[in-house]
């Protein structure tokens, strides 16, 4: 069976834009990000641009719900 595509190309387009976009501001305004890479991985990535793979562990209180699991080589900019 083969994938229905609903949205058009620019919209798809234009929402990649915008999550880049609210990354690059977030990394600036000196917050850390949290996404899952194209391997699958949770990656939290630091303004400072250290990037760990990271697992969210469930019921610990939000200021210790990461747990780092190694660091990652940082991205070519």
């Amino acid at each position: 069976m083969s994938a229905i595509s609903i949205l058009p190309d620019e919209f798809e387009e234009a929402a990649a834009m915008a999550g880049l976009r609210a990354r690059q501001n977030a990394l600036a305004a000196g917050h850390s990000v949290v996404f899952v890479d194209e391997s699958g991985r949770y990656v939290q990535e630091l303004p400072d641009g250290r990037r760990f793979e990271i697992r969210l562990q469930a019921g610990n209180p939000q200021v210790s719900h990461v747990v780092v699991l190694r660091e990652l080589p940082a991205l070519n900019k």
